[in-house]
């Protein structure tokens, strides 16, 4: 039987601390940087999906892009779940 490799191809940027199911939007703490424009990966036990980010927001605030340290909210294109990591493709 085959050994699956589950390297994931990108940098580690963060992980998912809240995820508000009704309008479809996912926070991230960041370890890493971000910019509008950027794919990411989200995985997690459950969760495996890449999309590109649209638009991301702090405090109700449009930014284009946040680094280290920052929250940031943005919308979703899959249920996410707290603790599922985040990759910069």
């Amino acid at each position: 039987m085959a050994e699956e490799n589950f390297k994931i191809e990108g940098d580690k940027i963060g992980k998912i601390s809240h995820y508000f199911g009704q309008i479809g939007v996912a926070v991230i703490e960041l370890t890493g940087d971000l910019k509008v424009g950027d794919k990411i990966r989200i995985k997690g036990a459950t969760t495996d999906f890449e999309q590109e980010v649209n638009s991301m927001q702090i405090d109700k605030q449009s930014i284009n892009e946040a680094g280290n340290g920052q929250s940031i909210g943005f919308k979703s294109g899959d249920k996410v779940r707290v603790g599922d990591e985040v990759y910069r493709l």
